[in-house]
């Protein structure tokens, strides 16, 4: 087993876009793998058909690769192990169930769904809060380990519907490690019959994704929380169908709680808190929802996977910000938390902050680029890269430097109500001329020399800070506040400088 090469899968079913939990198992899956050199599958559960979306599958494929992660084997790119659908495998899982049922560990049920439900309400008014299908009621229903043999096969024969449970054994304690968690114990009796096998010849989730981990020679199944309950089962199932010597590792992974860390987090959370759940926009096909995404919103891929990285694992040392190569180095099940990681949105905003400013000046003009045109802007590259510069230490997205900087590509049209209410006084036209006056007569207008002509301007008035910069960068800027207008000005040029000036002198007159 530790020679083993290391084999995980991504298993989601193409039932809508990927929410939050599944892009980090995603990630923890691809990182571990990556860490082992090992393999990254994806394998897509869609043994339920009544739940199919179209589009879901192309979505999680995109998904993933926005994400930086790249599939060795799976749906959309092939491999030896194929097919990578449960769909497209549904002739091979028959001879596990006729294996299972001939070794006396499954069976076949013939109940109708009223007499299921009259089971349930029998058990209820009997005092038992959560009835199930096992291995003392079983003997009270339709199946083949009541019915004599005869009718079994005559119910089979003439096409009666039917579905195959597992049979579980009594009162024993199924024990696995989880990689995570430590060693788990179970005891059957607090399991139930669950089913296996349906009538139409597809398989459940339980015995598809044994069936598929074995045949795929997966080594480590790393999985959400939720599947924690299944794992006994799981266990059990490569015992009856003698693969235990080859049964997986498992981990599975703390759930991702809500900001105020009472429940797990949903989609809802997010529209009520403004952020979204989803690494892509996603429009359901059938009904026309519309769920907002990280790309859409102006994420790096890096900075979202970092952020993501971290709910729940930890690198054992100070460092926050990772590339994916780095993530992949540092990355181990052993530091992954039992405990819920709450969602921090605030510190989503801060990982892309710090990716933006990783870009040069220039990097981040190419991407400023399709914002600048939408708006019929443009500049100089030279010019574009410098404003970046300047204001990516105040940005969270590429375009806050276009909301935030827009009087670097046009003159302000409008100027902050609030700052001339409190700053523009009666002075005030006549400080800025004269600061006008002196900034014209500057042989080189860059900003040591703007900075140096504004401090002995207020020394020779005696004047305070606050006197004369809130009218200088209103004039020029149209804001209230920004990056140092020395710095400003000096990109904007003398020529521009002086006529801004001069134009909000002429509209703000009173």
């Amino acid at each position: 087993m530790e020679d083993r090469r290391v084999r995980v899968r991504f298993a989601p079913s193409p039932t809508g876009p990927l929410h939050m939990g599944g892009v980090r198992t995603a990630l923890y899956n691809y990182l571990f793998a990556k860490k082992h050199g090992g393999d990254f599958l994806l394998r897509i559960e869609d043994t339920d058909q009544t739940r199919y979306v179209p589009g879901a599958e192309d979505y999680v494929v995109d998904a993933l690769n926005w994400c930086g992660m790249t599939i060795d084997e799976g749906a959309s790119v092939g491999g030896e192990n194929g097919p990578y659908r449960q769909s497209e495998r549904k002739p091979m899982y028959r001879q596990y169930v006729e294996q299972l049922i001939e070794s006396g560990n499954a069976y076949y049920g013939f109940d109708t769904p009223e007499e299921l439900t009259m089971m349930r309400e029998r058990l209820k008014a009997a005092g038992m809060a959560a009835p199930q299908y096992n291995a003392v009621t079983r003997s009270g229903m339709q199946n083949s380990l009541t019915l004599p043999a005869a009718e079994v096969e005559k119910r089979l024969a003439q096409g009666d519907p039917y579905i195959v449970r597992v049979k579980m054994p009594r009162n024993e304690e199924v024990k696995f490690e989880d990689s995570i968690r430590g060693w788990v114990s179970v005891n059957t009796n607090n399991l139930d019959d669950k089913v296996l096998f349906k009538s139409d010849g597809m398989p459940t989730y339980h015995l598809a994704n044994v069936v598929d981990d074995y045949l795929m020679n997966i080594s480590h199944v790393i999985r959400g929380e939720e599947w924690l309950p299944s794992a006994p089962l799981h266990v059990l199932l490569y015992r009856f169908l003698g693969w235990s010597d080859l049964m997986p590792k498992f981990a599975h992974l703390p759930l991702i709680l809500r900001p105020d860390g009472n429940g797990k987090l949903s989609k809802r959370d997010g529209d009520r808190l403004g952020f979204p759940v989803f690494p892509a926009n996603w429009k359901n096909p059938e009904t026309g929802e519309q769920s907002s995404g990280y790309r859409e919103r102006g994420y790096y891929p890096g900075a979202f996977t970092n952020m993501l990285a971290f709910l729940g694992w930890n690198p054992g040392t100070t460092q926050e910000l990772f590339s994916m190569d780095e993530l992949i180095a540092a990355f181990s099940l052993e530091r992954v938390g039992k405990a819920g990681a709450k969602f921090d949105f605030d510190k989503t905003n801060w990982f892309n902050q710090q990716y933006l400013r990783m870009y040069s000046g220039v990097e981040l003009a190419s991407q400023l680029q399709p914002f600048l045109k939408a708006e019929n802007l443009s500049a100089e590259t030279h010019y574009t890269a410098a404003v970046c510069d300047l204001m990516k230490e105040r940005a969270t997205f590429v375009e806050d430097i276009l909301t935030e900087g827009r009087y670097f590509f046009e003159a302000p049209t409008s100027y902050d109500e609030k700052t001339i209410k409190k700053k523009w006084k009666e002075h005030t036209p006549a400080i800025l001329s004269e600061l006008s006056d002196l900034l014209k007569d500057l042989p080189t207008f860059d900003a040591e020399n703007i900075g140096a002509c504004f401090k002995s301007f207020l020394e020779a008035k005696a004047l305070g800070f606050g006197a004369v910069m809130p009218g200088f960068r209103v004039s020029v800027t149209g804001l209230g506040a920004g990056a140092s207008m020395n710095e400003i000005s000096a990109l904007l040029g003398k020529e521009e400088v002086l006529k801004r000036i001069e134009r909000a002198l002429t509209i703000l007159k009173k």
